[in-house]
């Protein structure tokens, strides 16, 4: 029994701990039942976690549940007449098998089927080595959710061989093809270039989606060797079409291509919608994005990119190849995109623009953390023009340089280039610009071979993050300032109000002091 005070009811700790003792010497047989109880349920609780299985003439036996499956991968929606697995054709998804031969087959099969309105091809959860090959015309490539799509060679199995000479081994996948007739040789060597992961050439009707499965190009090996300098040919991009047409890259994950991400060349009709392009922000290089390059009609929207190059890229053509070739880039629209460049630029025309480029419109676009966020590089020698671009409701966070214009861009295919060949950089307008963390908002760099013509700059408000008083850079440059724009402009323009009636006259100073660590 417990002890209390004679009126209050209060415990006597002394008299407690002698009763409790008292108590659990009495009644030892209570507690040790009381035990064996506790145990049985927690056992009982336990085993509603198991089932019974089949013990043969034993009996019973108690086995533990595996965990339940996972839930199955989304089934592809049927997009053309006909149908294929990769695994119809032996594929095989463990990311160790080589499934080149799979994807050619298939990729017959669906040659077969043009007329009939063309085929589809669902590669399924899993990873699917491959070297390169080739799309053909009336084509659905589907990706399902889990799918991965590798290019050879992999990182891990480049990793064993020790010897750089061994590396070679692994190029042997990736065939050779002609230069592109607008750039003379191979981007970066001169001679062949190494063809893409996934190609195309005069196709029409090809269309690459699913429920974002992604295509990873493992490019570390040729980064490395790049940086190296022991490659004697143009590293390879990870989906390139040429000369084609009607073409959707929509709702998939394109990471970690070799060269340049996506590069459309002579295309017409495209449509780039929902895309995820992923790359190491350092230490990948020119690993653009997306290169519309001598494209019409193009229209990109929806994506997020974060790559170690320019984000997009407008091109068409380099120096007097370009000039020979004479198709241009024009009727482009991007909008709602995300874009980060570390080592260069959001969203980009040229440098390689000596065909032309056109009617181009960015609007709603954000570009954070960037060395550059809006930027035109060109250079005597490409020729050609830039005309007719216009920026919209564009935000900078965290960029070290907001809008970047360059004219002395001197990166050439050869000596050949014609020194005479003077870009015309004409009717570029830039409204509703803002951000944040900015160190220069503008600098827009002419000159007296190359002048800046017919710019302005409409309702534009960036907080800066460096207090030089250079923040807003010009030279070599005509056109005006609509409305409000901060920070302050430089005096190369003319000013407008809101009502668009002339203020004041700009000042014609063709030259500022340039900070040349933007």
């Amino acid at each position: 029994m417990v002890e209390t005070s004679g009126g209050g009811g209060r415990l006597h700790p002394h008299g407690q701990r002698r009763s409790v003792a008292a108590f659990l010497a009495a009644n030892k047989t209570l507690l040790a039942a009381a035990w064996v109880v506790g145990f049985t349920l927690v056992f009982l609780w336990q085993s509603a976690k198991v089932s019974v299985g089949g013990g043969g003439r034993g009996g019973g036996f108690l086995r533990l549940r595996s965990a339940p499956p996972p839930p199955p991968s989304r089934p592809a929606p049927l997009l053309r007449p006909k149908a294929y697995e990769l695994t119809d054709f032996g594929g095989v998804g463990d990311g160790r098998a080589v499934n080149t031969e799979a994807f050619e087959r298939a990729v017959k099969a669906i040659a077969a089927l043009a007329e009939r309105g063309g085929g589809q091809l669902n590669v399924p959860p899993g990873r699917w080595l491959t070297a390169p090959f080739n799309l053909t015309s009336h084509m659905t490539l589907f990706l399902a959710e889990g799918s991965e799509i590798l290019g050879i060679p992999s990182f891990r199995e480049v990793q064993k061989l020790v010897l750089l000479s061994g590396f070679d081994r692994d190029e042997r996948y990736w065939p050779l093809m002609p230069a592109l007739p607008s750039y003379g040789y191979g981007r970066e060597r001169k001679g062949p270039r190494f063809g893409s992961l996934i190609h195309g050439q005069n196709l029409k009707d090809v269309v690459i989606t699913g429920h974002n499965g992604s295509i990873n190009g493992q490019g570390e090996v040729w980064w490395m060797k790049h940086r190296r300098r022991i490659l004697n040919n143009t590293r390879p991009p990870l989906l390139q079409l040429m000369w084609s047409k009607d073409i959707i890259v929509a709702n998939i994950t394109l990471k970690n291509s070799p060269f340049w991400h996506f590069h459309p060349y002579d295309c017409t009709n495209i449509t780039v919608s929902n895309v995820t392009i992923l790359a190491p922000i350092s230490s990948a290089p020119n690993t653009d994005g997306i290169d519309p390059d001598s494209c019409q009609d193009v229209l990109i929207e929806n994506c997020y990119i974060s790559v170690g190059d320019d984000a997009i890229a407008v091109k068409s053509g380099w120096d007097q190849y370009g000039i020979a070739y004479g198709r241009p880039s024009r009727n482009i629209v991007i909008r709602n995109v995300m874009a980060r460049s570390l080592v260069s630029a959001g969203i980009s025309i040229g440098s390689e623009m000596s065909g032309g480029i056109a009617n181009v419109t960015v609007e709603d676009v954000r570009i954070w953390e960037s060395r550059r966020g809006l930027r035109i590089k060109t250079a005597i020698g490409r020729g050609g023009y830039i005309r007719d671009i216009s920026y919209r409701n564009i935000t900078f966070d965290n960029v070290r340089a907001g809008i970047v214009i360059k004219v002395d861009y001197n990166e050439h295919a050869d000596d050949g280039y014609d020194r005479d060949a003077f870009p015309d950089i004409t009717n570029i307008s830039f409204k509703e610009i803002h951000g944040q963390g900015v160190r220069v908002p503008v600098r827009a760099h002419g000159s007296s071979d190359i002048p800046i013509k017919d710019i302005s700059f409409q309702d534009m408000s960036i907080g800066i993050s460096y207090k030089k008083k250079h923040i807003f850079q010009c030279s070599f440059i005509e056109g005006r300032v609509i409305g409000s724009v901060f920070p302050k402009p430089c005096e190369n323009l003319d000013l407008y109000n809101e009502q668009g009636q002339l203020v004041k006259r700009a000042a014609m100073v063709n030259s500022t002091e340039v900070d040349y660590d933007i």
